[in-house]
């Protein structure tokens, strides 16, 4: 039996922010203040997310300007990792680079081939502002370095160079989604 809510029951479903959205090539500001609007934050978060069919989501996505990231994705393994964090600082990216595709409910509908490290370890803080430490193998370490770049103000795409980011900005520019 169930102890605890399912993540985003709570929360209300947020327009996502697509790619030339300002707001999500500017650095978020960290939280300073914990407790419910946080914790509410993280409910719409899972929501918006799981409403998009997405694997991690971050606060800038949905328009809010802090550094705050939700996810729910599996590891190579398929072993399923359900969390968020605060205040998320990429500690550590190592082990063997691989080019993978990688995708963003920011560029709905697009992928592209994009270099990660196959390990990463976050650390940050809960809504209530503990500490916490998660680490990543495989695809889930591939979505904690796309969710910790978010809140820098970085998308995939910045990562991405000479053919394939050529490629990926022009059907960008071709979505359905895309504002001139």
């Amino acid at each position: 039996m169930r102890k605890r809510p399912i993540p985003g029951s709570a929360g209300c479903v947020r327009a996502v922010r697509t790619l030339g959205d300002a707001v999500l090539h500017a650095p978020c500001a960290p939280v300073d203040r914990f407790g419910p609007a946080v914790a509410d934050l993280v409910e719409d978060l899972f929501a918006t997310m799981y409403a998009a069919r997405g694997v991690g989501l971050a606060a800038n996505q949905v328009g809010v300007g802090r550094q705050v990231f939700v996810y729910d994705c599996p590891d190579d393994e398929d072993v399923r990792h359900v969390g968020h964090l605060v205040n998320p600082r990429l500690v550590l990216a190592d082990g063997v680079v691989v080019r993978g595709p990688e995708g963003c409910l920011s560029l709905p509908g697009l992928e592209a081939g994009t270099e990660r490290f196959d390990h990463a370890v976050v650390e940050g803080l809960t809504w209530e502002g503990e500490p916490l430490r998660i680490e990543g193998e495989g695809f889930f370490a591939r979505c904690l370095q796309h969710e910790t770049d978010h809140v820098a103000g970085t998308v995939y795409a910045d990562r991405l160079t000479g053919r394939r980011k050529r490629k990926l900005l022009r059907a960008a520019r071709r979505a359905p989604w895309h504002r001139p």
